[in-house]
């Protein structure tokens, strides 16, 4: 929909019924305009269409009638605080009366002898009575609450129903005729998608069932070719830039992998071909590597390093955490030293006589390889020959981090990974700006986690079974649930479980606690001390989700595990199994819902990311299932991810023909759904183009 118009631009107090006070309640919601309060799209539906005539009307019933009011409201008042409207409602074949509760102004509203349209549940008390039933005058207007498919939105606890069904037939009575067709004309006839007007009045108020799938296939073809158009354009700002960097270097990159002591997956190889392959042309790479836990990418991330250090440049390797910095210093230095390779290491709690050596190590290119934190991204740091950069762990990443540490050099090549599987479709939207591999393998001889999902009542076995490993000389870790994503609430319950476990249960043994609220200079010396085996058991939330390898820790135990995601459980299972020691995940869940036991059935059953990442957006939805948007997309309106998968490969066929004949979207059949894209996205664009 195209909301450029004079009539769809004016504030909601041009319609009949807002107020000022009505329309304070509508900016609650981000609607401000005409055009805005049409776009505010059902998110139920509600079937009131199967009108019966009163005798017709059985026990248990809803559904909707006609009637006149045949008697005065009478109100009662049995008790303080309750007030109950009784009058009588007749047709042409009966009579039935209608009771609500604590409404006795309907005494003024419903006169004997008008016609009204009513919906509700009837019921059989000696005689028939309908409660509380939903009415509305019956005139030429026609039905909003009554007699139809009833759209049920979005809505705050003063903004009713009955008063934003309102409000839109309003609105599309007043301004629906200057909604302009965004889709070329091309677009609507191959994809057969129904016009903008008919789309935008069949999602409110369907005129069939058939209609709204007709009305709501369009509107989700259109919400999701904008997004893509988004993307797309992003990427073609990123192409036409400023050449890239041709590196050369293969044969030493081969002999770097054949000189390794474990051969690379099929996977690995793969993915590893397709980065030197972007590395060698002249445009810039901007690829993402998907791997699950465990699966090698940074080994793959070392040999483009190997290549672009061999080709005379220097690499920059960023994660979000101290901790995992040290250990990629750490294995990047084994590596990679033999070889003659400089690496250092810059985060914030380098000493100021260390971080003075480092900086001048990168700007005169002594130093090849500097791994780091967002320390890289600060200004002091200057690079003499940036080539390459690598984000590791992407989603604690935001676009902009990215984009400043690609601006260290002229237009080094970027290399993204992460550890979160996800299906390879819904990646294309939120990495649209990236070439995706997935390494889909995982290495040879790895043993796989044995996971049980457990009740409370298993709770002393499960201790037993704790103070077995530990006694085998294995570390375990205990994750608490975040809790309704409050920090504070989260910490407290890590911290009672932890206080409660070093007391009692496991009074002989050291027990540490983490969780998001402590200094990161004070969640690495724990971390720390659980690396180096001092501490036996890590009470924790899920800052230990990401990143950081503790081969000896060989049990994760889940404490209410049904308040996790599938997507969330698997990373946090992925801390233990990363050794030759046998590994193991127990999920404590007590909730008795059905959702609850598919999602622990799936986690004993499966240890494949992505098999898992499907169910999980099939359960949970895509907005849960990504949690927080780092990647700046806004929430989808009507679009759901896992549902209209079809469509969207539609969309991205429809929007890689546009962006080929129409790079910008500037011809006269393009110009509004350009209009349209550049209005939606153009804070996302302009921060994703800065890569």
């Amino acid at each position: 929909m195209h909301k450029n118009s004079e009539l769809l631009n004016k504030q909601l107090q041009y319609l009949k019924g807002v107020g000022e006070a009505r329309a304070a309640l509508f900016r609650r919601l981000g609607i401000h305009t005409v055009g805005d309060v049409i776009s505010h799209y059902p998110r139920d539906y509600e079937d009131r269409s199967r009108l019966k005539k009163i005798i017709q009307l059985q026990d248990g019933d809803q559904c909707s009638f006609e009637g006149i009011i045949a008697s005065r409201v009478v109100v009662s008042r049995p008790r303080k605080g309750l007030a109950i409207s009784k009058v009588s409602i007749r047709d042409d074949t009966g009579l039935i009366n209608a009771v609500w509760f604590n409404k006795p102004y309907l005494k003024d509203q419903l006169k004997p002898g008008e016609r009204y349209l009513f919906f509700g549940k009837v019921t059989r008390r000696g005689t028939f009575e309908v409660l509380n039933p939903v009415y509305e005058k019956s005139d030429e207007s026609g039905p909003v609450n009554t007699c139809r498919i009833i759209p049920i939105y979005p809505s705050t606890g003063k903004l009713t129903q009955n008063v934003i069904r309102s409000v839109i037939r309003n609105a599309l009575s007043y301004a629906g005729d200057s909604i302009e067709d965004i889709l070329p004309g091309w677009i609507r006839e191959r994809y057969h998608l129904a016009g903008a007007r008919y789309s935008v009045s069949n999602i409110h108020f369907p005129e069939s069932d058939e209609a709204f799938l007709k009305a709501r296939e369009r509107l989700v073809f259109e919400e999701l070719l904008i997004l893509q158009l988004a993307l797309m354009s992003v990427r073609t700002v990123q192409e036409s830039a400023a050449p890239g960097i041709t590196f050369g270097a293969r044969e030493e990159v081969r002999r770097f992998v054949e000189g390794l002591p474990f051969r690379l997956t099929n996977a690995q190889l793969r993915v590893l071909d397709e980065i030197e392959r972007d590395m060698e042309s002249s445009k810039v790479m901007n690829r993402l590597v998907q791997g699950d836990v465990g699966s090698g990418k940074t080994i793959v991330a070392v040999a483009a390093l190997v290549k672009a250090v061999k080709s005379g440049y220097q690499g920059a390797f960023m994660v979000p955490t101290e901790i995992l910095a040290a250990q990629h210093y750490s294995s990047l230095k084994e590596l990679l030293e033999p070889l003659g390779f400089n690496v250092g290491l810059l985060t914030g709690s380098v000493g100021a006589k260390d971080a003075k050596m480092i900086l001048e190590g990168i700007s005169s290119g002594e130093i090849d390889i500097a791994v780091g934190t967002h320390a890289l991204i600060e200004e002091r740091v200057l690079f003499k020959n940036l080539g390459l950069v690598i984000t590791d762990e992407q989603h604690r990443f935001g676009v902009r981090q990215r984009a400043a540490l690609g601006k260290k050099g002229a237009c080094p090549d970027m290399l993204v990974m992460t550890a979160t599987p996800i299906p390879r479709t819904l990646a294309l939207i939120l990495y649209g700006d990236l070439d995706i591999s997935i390494i889909d393998e995982l290495p040879p001889g790895r043993k796989k986690v044995l996971t049980y999902a457990v009740d409370s009542s298993m709770r002393e076995r499960v201790y037993n079974f704790i103070r077995k490993q530990v006694a085998e000389g294995r570390q375990v870790y205990i994750v608490c649930p975040l809790v309704e994503e409050s920090d504070a609430v989260d910490a407290v319950s890590a911290s009672e479980l932890a206080f409660r476990l070093a007391r009692e249960t496991f009074s002989d043994l050291k027990v540490g606690l983490i969780h998001g609220k402590m200094r990161p200079s004070e969640k690495d010396d724990i971390m720390r001390r659980f690396i180096s085996g001092e501490t036996n058991i890590l009470v924790s939330t899920t800052v230990i989700e990401v990143g950081v390898n503790v081969p000896n820790a060989t049990l994760m135990v889940i404490e209410n595990a049904e308040r996790f995601g599938l997507s969330q459980l698997h990373q946090l299972r992925g801390r233990v199994g990363r050794s030759s020691y046998q590994s193991y995940c127990i999920l404590f869940n007590d909730s008795k819902s059905e959702i609850a036991r598919e999602r622990m059935k799936v986690m004993t059953q499966t240890s494949d990311g992505f098999v898992i990442s499907e169910k999980d957006l099939e359960l949970r939805g895509p907005g849960d299932f990504f949690g927080t948007r780092q990647h700046g997309i806004p929430d989808l309106r009507i679009a759901n991810l896992y549902k209209d998968m079809e469509i969207l490969k539609k969309a991205q066929e429809a929007a890689e023909i546009l962006i080929r004949d129409d790079r910008k979207l500037e011809t006269q059949e393009n110009r509004l759904l350009g209009q349209a894209v550049r209005e939606k996205y153009s804070r996302v664009i302009n921060s994703i183009s800065m890569n």
